[in-house]
């Protein structure tokens, strides 16, 4: 088993690194369900983390726990190779609507391929970590533990994430887009409603003005701009002004620079709302930034060739047009890639009650130990060949001070 046009020596791997997966499938194929039973939000995946550690450690993993200092995080490494390679995995859910994200495949992936590595490592000259990253919904664990250290050596990264149906395998020249999320705080004064009201400054209209402002921006944002809010606090019983409301936002671009320019604009409507109803403000940034996400060249052409032998559809994408990862922070710095995963028959869109389900069928299991199999092969060609080798190893990541 093996991509077309690869040498005998080659494809004598691809078929073990195959085999390899198969091993474990029965295993990883059940804590991935597990993890999809049993959902846990960003920094809180004490179950996942502890399962994950365990499999990898009967698959010969060296595992540090709390890594970053992150209780939920972990790094789990074999092979002692000049080349250090990061198997990316997520295992965070969503509030209210569990894994509508599919991290439970994004895990499965990358701990099957992992498993499937391990026993060729040395051979292959790499180090393999297997690093276990929470809080990608929200928190940017990935951003922390790369400010901490725990990404530091690393030539190389990957994970794949899934999508609806219908999306090409091809990851070359698509992206993710920077997000930044925000409390804006607006503070006033309470009053009684009928009694006094015009000795109130009300901090719930200050809230309304803030939401129609930004509606009416939207107009003059480009297409692929986002700008998302809700109210998370205005006042609590009807016969008091309000004198606090919060405000929660983030606004996404694919550039830093557009990113920036689009935070300015997004903040004036809220210094506005203010000024005219004489409240306070107050805005701080509540996560990590999420930078936009690179995809290395190399690393997609082998994907690509992998899913191409799948029977996949690598016709040439067109880019994505939403959504963010802390996989963006990694790929700035170091060769990276983030391939999307097609769900079979997944028509609906993700962060939904719909596509969670859809994430632990049959369907999507079948496709993720095709993804683990391309993440082998994939991690394995690079390695093994020489210019590819030499960059990745030149361009092991280093944090500057």
């Amino acid at each position: 088993m093996s991509p077309t046009n690869t040498t005998p020596a080659a494809a004598a791997l691809h078929t073990e690194l195959a085999s390899g997966v198969e091993l474990w499938r029965e295993k990883v194929h059940a804590l991935a369900r597990d993890i999809h039973a049993n959902p846990e939000l960003s920094f809180e995946e004490v179950r996942a983390s502890a399962a994950i550690v365990e499999l990898l450690r009967e698959g010969g993993f060296e595992v540090e726990t709390g890594t970053s200092g992150l209780p939920t995080a972990f790094t789990a490494t074999v092979g002692s190779g000049e080349l250090t390679v990061a198997l990316c995995i997520e295992y965070d859910a969503l509030p209210k609507i569990g894994h509508a994200c599919g991290h439970n495949l994004i895990a499965g992936a990358s701990i099957a391929a992992a498993l499937a590595l391990a026993p060729h490592a040395d051979a292959l000259g790499i180090t393999l970590k297997a690093i276990g990253t929470p809080a990608e919904e929200h928190g940017g664990g990935k951003a922390i533990m790369l400010e901490a250290g725990a990404f530091d050596g690393v030539g190389l990264a990957l994970m794949v994430h899934p999508v609806q149906d219908g999306i090409t395998y091809n990851p070359a020249g698509t992206s993710a887009q920077a997000v930044g999320r925000y409390r804006a705080t607006f503070t006033g004064k309470a009053a009684h409603a009928a009694a006094a009201p015009h000795l109130g400054v009300n901090a719930a209209d200050a809230a309304v003005l803030s939401q129609v402002a930004v509606g009416l921006l939207r107009q003059q944002i480009p297409g692929d701009h986002r700008i998302a809010m809700y109210v998370a606090e205005a006042g609590h019983v009807t016969n008091i002004i309000p004198e606090l409301a919060v405000v929660e936002f983030e606004c996404r671009a694919f550039t830093l620079p557009e990113y920036e320019s689009l935070l300015v604009r997004v903040r004036r409507c809220f210094e506005g709302a203010a000024l005219a109803t004489g409240t306070g403000l107050t805005i701080e940034s509540t996560e990590p930034l999420y930078e936009p996400l690179s995809q290395d060249d190399d690393l997609a052409a082998h994907w690509t060739a992998a899913m191409d032998f799948f029977g996949k559809d690598t016709s040439p994408a067109a880019g994505l047009g939403g959504g963010s990862t802390d996989m963006g922070n990694v790929s700035q710095v170091i060769p990276s890639l983030h391939p999307w995963l097609s769900i079979p028959g997944a028509d609906v869109p993700i962060h939904s009650h719909a596509f969670a389900a859809l994430a632990d069928t049959p369907e999507a299991y079948t496709v993720m130990f095709e993804a683990a199999t391309a993440l082998a092969w994939t991690t394995a060609d690079a390695a093994s060949n020489p210019q590819q080798r030499q960059r990745f190893i030149a361009a092991a990541y280093t944090r500057q001070d």
